[in-house]
C-alpha cells in the first residue's frame, strides 16, 4: 500500500518521530489498513495519531501487507523511513 498523499518534503524530525520510526523498525508496531491509519505500539494505541498519520501520508511507514481497513497489520518502514532513522543522529 502506498501512501495516497506522499510528499517529497521530509517531516520535521524530532524525538517523537524518531521513537515511532524506531519502534516500527524493531517490529513493535501495527497499523490499521485504512487511508487514515491508526498506529499501535506494543499493543497500545499511539498517543500521537496525528504524527503517525503524517508519517504514513509522507510515505515513511506503511502496513506490511494489504488488509481490511479495521485490521491491525504489521507496520514497516519504507526505504525513505529507514533512511531517515539511519541518517539522523541518536541525540536528535
Amino acid at each position: 500500500m502506498t501512501a495516497p498523499h506522499a510528499t517529497s518534503q521530509p517531516p520535521a524530525v524530532n524525538h517523537r518521530v524518531l521513537a515511532i520510526l524506531r519502534a516500527i523498525a524493531a517490529g513493535r508496531a501495527q497499523l490499521t489498513g485504512s487511508t487514515e491509519p491508526d498506529l499501535f505500539v506494543d499493543g497500545v494505541p499511539c498517543c500521537d495519531q496525528f504524527t503517525a498519520r503524517m508519517l504514513a501520508h509522507q510515505g515513511l511507514i506503511r502496513p506490511g501487507h494489504p488488509g481490511p481497513p479495521d485490521e491491525r497489520l504489521p507496520a514497516v518502514l519504507t526505504p525513505a523511513g529507514r533512511a531517515l532513522i539511519t541518517e539522523t543522529p541518536a541525540a536528535a
